[in-house]
């Protein structure tokens, strides 16, 4: 086969740090690390934005949230934007979905014609909980991959979990009688709140709606947060339990060779950083995630890369690039494959996530910028509007530095840096003077 097949498998609120490849003790995914062994793991890594809707329209278009038209969950992408299923059909690839779409519809009909470029694999739910959907999607994404193929293929694979931590956190709202707390995780070194934290921060804090899992989080005592995370990282080795029996498919049938394999999330979890739970944040715990090319006998096996900024907004450019197929020229993403086969190149200085938190107030909207050492992030209103991270010495965010006079040049630099890209990609998000 001339051109290779493309498993782009995607979990659904997995922060970066919750995989053991990348070095965390507290979980168990050995699966998920067998592609991290045979391809190449990128270590600073986000999503377009910490929430699902708006980071599943970049994931398959390559375009930022306020491109597609999908600024918040329930919004459908621009029909005029082609998603890549639409781009590899084109170029005789067999194409097909199996689990969460969230575009708007979380899972739509099964068939040829329920989302454009894609057959839909996985019967629409009625089910919002990964443990009940997250098997059928790996039966319906193993007997595709079963099937005799006489042409490429993509199959894009978006698991439910660890997204079931939501409802835990709902079901656990009052601290409890833990048994065995010594074999919990511990407290992260950024649990404790900076006294002065953005008020926009704060204000999102207080939500009722949208994300209002926080609200429930205010009675807890330490033990109580050690035991969420501990629940989320068991939601996390489900997962990984069924990308093993997808992997396992595809070496039953002869493919591993012939398919390249990514492998991400939609956007993070707070993981009780800043005493943070879910998403729609830009801290690091919400914003980044896993991501993993490989193919084996092509990427280096084992590979870590910790020095090129990467998104989600990456994913399509890198799979038309492997698929030899041209993305369209305007995307925001830049193909993967050179700094793989060249980890030497410069890659981009700096990328962008997009955040609007809340559905009932628009206006309220944030934007990150992370450059090769700095952090900055800023919103559209509140007091202490803006961050500034030093990521190389306070990775765990800690000292916000934005109101620091020595650091005014570096405050201005990426000031100036978030501005041009709006200008350049037609964002309308102002940036504070």
């Amino acid at each position: 086969m001339t051109r290779p097949n493309i498993l782009f498998i995607f979990t659904d609120q997995q922060t970066m740090r919750a995989m053991s490849a990348y070095g965390n003790p507290h979980l168990h995914t050995p699966h998920m690390d067998s592609i991290a062994a045979s391809g190449v793991r990128f270590e600073k890594s986000y999503c377009a934005s910490p929430v699902c809707g708006p980071s599943r329209s970049s994931l398959v278009t390559g375009r930022m949230p306020h491109e597609t038209g999908v600024n918040v969950n329930g919004e459908s992408i621009d029909p005029a934007i082609p998603n890549v299923g639409q781009l590899l059909k084109h170029a005789d690839y067999n194409t097909a979905w199996a689990g969460k779409w969230h575009l708007p519809e979380s899972y739509p009909s099964v068939g040829l014609d329920s989302v454009p470029g894609f057959e839909m694999l996985q019967p629409a739910q009625t089910s919002g909980r990964g443990s009940d959907t997250d098997a059928g999607v790996a039966d319906h994404a193993v007997r595709f991959l079963e099937r005799q193929h006489d042409r490429p293929f993509l199959l894009g694979i978006s698991l439910h979990n660890p997204h079931d931590i939501c409802g835990w956190i709902n079901r656990h709202r009052e601290p409890s009688i833990i048994d065995d707390i010594d074999a919990l995780p511990p407290l992260p070194d950024n649990f404790a709140v900076e006294p002065e934290e953005p008020e926009f921060i704060q204000t999102c804090r207080q939500r009722p709606h949208y994300g209002a899992e926080g609200l429930n989080t205010l009675n807890w005592n330490e033990d109580q947060w050690r035991f969420y995370i501990h629940a989320y990282y068991r939601f996390t080795e489900e997962v990984d339990a069924l990308v093993g029996r997808i992997l396992a498919a595809l070496r039953d049938q002869g493919l591993e060779e012939e398919t390249v394999i990514i492998f991400t999330s939609d956007h993070g979890e707070g993981v009780a950083g800043h005493q943070w739970v879910v998403k729609l944040m830009l801290y690091e715990e919400p914003a980044t995630v896993p991501m993993i090319v490989s193919w084996k006998g092509h990427t280096p096996a084992g590979a870590i890369d910790t020095e090129h900024l990467v998104s989600g907004v990456d994913i399509v450019p890198t799979i038309c690039d492997y698929a030899g197929v041209t993305p369209p020229a305007d995307l925001a993403g830049i193909s993967l494959r050179p700094l793989i086969e060249d980890p030497t190149q410069p890659g981009r200085d700096f990328l962008v996530s997009e955040l609007q938190p809340d559905t009932e107030r628009p206006e309220l909207r944030g934007r990150m910028l992370r450059s090769r050492r700095f952090k900055y992030v800023a919103f559209s209103e509140g007091r202490n509007p803006e961050m500034l991270f030093d990521m190389e010495t306070d990775p765990g965010e800690t000292r916000n530095l934005a109101r620091h006079a020595d650091l005014g040049g570096e405050l201005n630099r990426h000031r100036q840096m978030l501005r041009s890209w709006i200008e350049a990609r037609g964002d309308d998000f102002a940036v504070p003077r």
